[in-house]
């Protein structure tokens, strides 16, 4: 499976693309910043944003895109900027099919280094040595990017196997409530 992981944000976008093979062999495939100038009109930015993925999309052909969720912050506006980064890279991804899936940054971290609670050095030195880098990452949001896709595909068989589970729960239940129907119905039938 091919995924891009989008570390969402305005000034600075970590963009990259990890394969999946079996069991939870990962390689990098390409990993990159993109960066929209402050000075820029807000609208502006986006569409930067906006064309650079479409770019990889062409390039890359992921087969899912996979985004860090926007979390509470105490800079309003950085928040606001992150999550319409976020939207864009959604958007286009939904233009073209691509399932899209997010990840929380404590699932990013427990996913690479085995804890939620990690820092952004444990982060790019557990996804350096994972992707077998001979250089780190640089800045963080190129190694976030990485972290992101690599939590994706590590995650995304158990949740295959959940959403199965839920289907197959759910159709029993379905199964159970119409033999439930029948019975009261033929029990009404016998009454009369």
């Amino acid at each position: 499976m091919r995924v891009l992981g989008v570390d969402p944000g305005l000034t600075r976008c970590g963009i990259a693309v990890v394969d999946g093979g079996p069991g939870r062999q990962v390689r990098a495939v390409a990993v990159d910043v993109i960066r929209t100038p402050a000075a820029d009109d807000l609208a502006v930015r986006l569409l930067k944003v906006a064309d650079a993925v479409e770019g990889w999309f062409d390039l890359h052909r992921p087969e899912v895109v996979a985004i860090e969720r926007v979390f509470s912050q105490a800079n309003v506006r950085t928040a606001m900027g992150t999550a319409q980064a976020a939207g864009v890279v959604a958007l286009a991804a939904a233009r073209r099919g691509l399932p899209v899936m997010f990840h929380t940054p404590s699932e990013v971290k427990a996913a690479v280094t085995g804890s939620g609670r990690a820092d952004k050095a444990q982060v790019t030195t557990m996804v350096t040595r994972l992707l077998g880098l001979a250089a780190a990452p640089k800045p963080a949001d190129a190694a976030d990017a990485l972290a992101l896709a690599i939590c994706h595909l590590w995650q995304a068989p158990v949740r295959a196997r959940l959403a199965e589970a839920e289907a197959r729960a759910a159709e029993l239940a379905r199964k159970h409530r119409a033999r439930l129907a029948a019975a009261a119905r033929e029990s009404r039938t016998v009454t009369k």
